[in-house]
């Protein structure tokens, strides 16, 4: 009976912690800002559905984060909770970060001041501030002792975060109006982020659920395996996306929505950065795959052996 007792206190704390704190913060900004801008009743592009889609996704899951770890369940989950934590908790800081300079872009016109406005301004406010909420979040969980550990809190788990967050911003862009339909070649792009994409999902399936032991072979020769892959994919979209969606047809815009080429351009430019994301992935996977062999040799030279040197090092 006292051990149940201590258990009700130490769930309760999860609310009253700071990174309860936080998290109910978290909530509270996101369910304010999707209710300003649903109150609106607006006709959205797609570029807003995504930023609706982000805040609701946001404040749902941070909902079900607080009742789990509230209630005490995140040991009987059948995933790797830590895992889900901080991978979520960076998705959820680049998707209000990606909203809060999408939305006032689309909604917020150079125009002459309306009442509509005020919703607008309102809603980017308080989208912010979900931002910076979730990405205290992510320090906090960095900086505390004990809470980072497996695959999603290393450096490659961090950059497949973002690998597949810069994916979904592209195909927001390449589907409304849909720009991939004009040559074989963008169909060719299209497939490509879509596979790359399909991949990391799956590659954090395993990590999430602790499957890796499944695999054939070694997971770290796999993800460096499907890393240089991705990187040989983009390369080709880099080149065969610009090369045949550039024209010299004019400028397609309705409402507030993104310019037919303005959409183009940002796709290109994404395709850059994510090609320079895997790039960054892959190199400091195979830097990570030599450095214990470099060490190893150092570490025989100097007559202190591997672990003396770790050590020292340390």
């Amino acid at each position: 009976m006292p051990v149940q007792g201590s258990s009700s206190v130490g769930n309760t704390q999860a609310l009253t912690c700071p990174m309860g704190i936080v998290r109910q913060l978290e909530a509270l900004f996101t369910c304010v800002t999707f209710s300003l801008v649903a109150s609106r009743g607006d006709s959205w592009a797609g570029t807003s559905k995504w930023c609706m889609f982000s805040w609701c996704f946001c404040f749902a899951v941070t909902l079900v984060v607080l009742l789990v770890e509230s209630v005490g369940l995140q040991h009987r989950m059948p995933i790797s909770w830590k895992n889900f934590h901080i991978t979520f908790t960076m998705y959820a800081a680049l998707f209000t970060l990606s909203a809060s300079v999408i939305y006032p872009f689309t909604n917020i016109k150079d125009q002459q001041y309306c009442w509509e406005q005020d919703y607008h301004i309102a809603a980017t406010f308080f989208s912010c501030l979900a931002c910076i909420a979730y990405s205290v979040e992510v320090t906090m969980i960095h900086t505390t002792p004990g809470k980072v550990t497996g695959y999603m809190a290393t450096m490659p788990g961090m950059l497949k975060v973002v690998e597949t967050f810069i994916a979904c911003i592209i195909f927001v862009f390449i589907s409304n109006p849909i720009v991939y339909d004009r040559h074989e070649a963008l169909k060719w792009c299209l497939a490509v982020y879509c596979f790359c994409f399909i991949l990391s999902l799956v590659i954090f399936v395993l990590c999430v659920r602790e499957c890796t032991g499944w695999l054939p072979c070694a997971s770290n020769k796999i993800l460096r395996g499907c890393t240089l892959l991705a990187v040989l994919l983009y390369s080709t979209a880099t080149i065969l996306w610009p090369l045949y969606n550039f024209d010299s047809r004019p400028r397609y815009c309705q409402g507030h929505n993104f310019c037919t080429r303005d959409k183009s351009l940002a796709i290109t430019v994404l395709t850059v950065i994510n090609l320079v994301v895997y790039l960054a992935d892959l190199v400091y996977s195979v830097s990570s795959l030599f450095k214990p062999r470099c060490l190893h040799c150092l570490g025989e030279r100097t007559g202190t052996g591997l672990w003396g040197l770790a050590l020292a090092t340390c």
